[in-house]
């Protein structure tokens, strides 16, 4: 044991820093980030409602009113007379609430609530963080170590790219948990009831759908090209046969000539 610690205090101070970095990144990684088993579950939720109601743009102003009374906000929104959409951010655990009560503002048509799990991800990204800093902070020693100029440049890049690259995955965490937080509401709104998406077609005779479809399709397509020559066709097409018509004639009378 002694000989080991002679050693280490023998070494140079940068060798000893970049010995010890990775056992520092890992024990950085450990402490910061929980395992998977013991994180709360991280749910990305997000509502669609269908509403069929009389006044369409009183009826988002409802839709508004109460994401706001949540401490949600509106977003994007597209209304006319007949029908609209609107898209509302409310904290999650608001969500049910404000769907059951959307039962107040028109006749609900449709309603789909879905939670996608992102536990997984989030516990990624945050080891990635930190064990990204602890390599920052490490570059950073030895940049105020380096002595020559192209050490200074050559460690000066890459603690560039490696900030580069830890700010990105703090954007990324701050992302998965701004979706985690605020669920996404969009509702559609019209005075007719709304059609509800047709299943998805699936096995032989969804297959057959698919074909006939993608088949009359194309001869759509091919019906429309033909159409957009016709004119172009139709203007060329007559002085050439006429062109060939009298060459022909012209042969004729040649040879009864040769022929006398």
């Amino acid at each position: 044991m002694s000989g080991t610690s002679a050693k280490d205090a023998a070494a140079p101070p940068q060798a000893a820093q970049q010995n010890k970095a990775p056992q520092q990144e890992n024990n950085a990684a450990a402490q910061g980030v929980q395992p998977v088993q013991q994180q709360e579950r991280q749910l990305v939720r997000t509502a669609n409602v269908d509403l069929r109601s009389d006044d369409v743009l009183k009826a988002i102003g409802q839709v508004k009113d109460r994401a706001a009374a949540v401490g949600g906000f509106a977003g994007e929104e597209n209304s006319t007379k007949s029908s609209g959409s609107v898209t509302v951010r409310v904290p999650s655990a608001e969500l049910d609430k404000v769907v059951r009560d959307l039962t107040s503002v028109g006749e609900v048509t449709r309603s789909e609530v879905r939670s996608d799990d992102v536990t997984d991800q989030l516990v990624d990204v945050e080891a990635r963080i930190a064990t990204q800093k602890a390599s920052v902070e490490r570059l950073r020693v030895l940049f105020e170590r380096a002595g020559s100029t192209s050490e200074v440049a050559q460690v000066e890049q890459e603690l560039t790219k490696r900030q580069a690259d830890l700010e990105s995955m703090q954007r990324r965490s701050a992302s998965l948990k701004g979706q985690v937080a605020m669920a996404t509401l969009t509702v559609r709104v019209a005075t007719v009831p709304i059609a509800a998406p047709e299943p998805e077609k699936v096995g032989f005779f969804g297959a057959l759908a698919g074909g006939w479809n993608a088949l009359v399709s194309v001869v759509g397509v091919i019906l429309i090209g033909v159409g957009a020559m016709l004119p172009f066709l139709v203007a060329l097409g007559v002085p050439a046969a006429l062109v060939v018509y009298l060459l022909r004639k012209r042969r004729r009378v040649t040879r009864m000539n040769e022929a006398a």
